[in-house]
């Protein structure tokens, strides 16, 4: 177990969404510097095999280990939970994995009836129906399959027509169906809670995992011995592997520095 304090927390996802996870760690964490790869060259993950997914966590995982990150988020649900059993096997050093926050929505709907709006990859996968497995067998779950929304993101389209098209096609039906919370599971998809306010009003209640990951965060790093408490010297790296111009309209502010390159 790496044991420096000053050592950076390191973040992948397959794309620039997991972005919206790394502003829930610095709020929280302001004294704890970052790595973040954003795999958007392979994006979306949500379509790929298990083996696929697998490979690329892999290599991610990697990547942030040779920049000596003291503990890893895995910033996407796909690669969670298709990939994060075998990294921890795999790899010394503190996951923390992300989920669609099933359980809050099944304790906070009235109507027994909740969306979760995900990727296949996701949605297919052995740890969320594990997860679906333990909540109250009368709530009604309607999982839809946000296929084109990731694309759309990565290409700097959250307030286009066609995401505005793709979000209705996508909510609509669920609000029909009387659905009171809407589970975002992908961490690209809390960009499109302004698109999706304006579609639903507030008929629904919307979940997201950020600011639990990052408490989760917090406390597995305390556990460890491995906070951070020297407010100095905080940087904030980001690699990835297409154009970077879509991350730099996310992310800005002092201390942030942005690479392109192949990986």
């Amino acid at each position: 177990m790496i044991q420096s304090t000053n050592l950076p927390i390191g973040i992948f996802d397959s794309g620039v969404g997991g972005t919206s996870i790394w502003k829930e760690i610095v709020t929280l964490l302001p004294s704890e510097s970052t790595i973040y790869l954003s795999d958007s060259a392979n994006a979306p993950y949500g379509n790929k095999t298990k083996d696929k997914i697998i490979e690329l966590s892999i290599k991610n995982t990697e990547i942030l280990l040779e920049h000596n990150a003291k503990l890893i988020i895995v910033a996407c649900n796909t690669a969670t939970t298709n990939a994060i059993k075998v990294l921890r096997e795999k790899y010394n050093v503190p996951f923390i994995g992300i989920e669609p926050a099933i359980k809050p929505a099944a304790l906070k709907t009235t109507t027994k009836v909740i969306g979760i709006l995900a990727t296949k990859g996701t949605l297919n996968s052995k740890l969320f129906e594990n997860t679906s497995s333990t909540i109250d067998q009368k709530i009604i779950r309607k999982e839809v399959t946000g296929t084109g929304l990731v694309e759309l993101i990565e290409n700097g389209k959250i307030n286009s027509p066609e995401m505005t098209k793709l979000l209705r096609s996508y909510l609509i039906p669920l609000l029909n169906e009387n659905a009171d919370c809407l589970v975002l599971g992908c961490t690209h998809y809390p960009y499109l809670i302004p698109q999706i306010r304006n579609i639903v009003g507030h008929k629904i209640q919307i979940i997201d995992s950020g600011e639990a990951v990052a408490r989760q965060t917090k406390a597995v790093l305390d556990k460890h011995q491995l906070l951070n408490l020297s407010n100095t010297n905080v940087k904030y790296e980001f690699f990835i592997n297409k154009n970077k111009n879509v991350l730099k309209q996310l992310v800005s502010g002092k201390g942030i520095t942005i690479h392109q390159k192949v990986f």
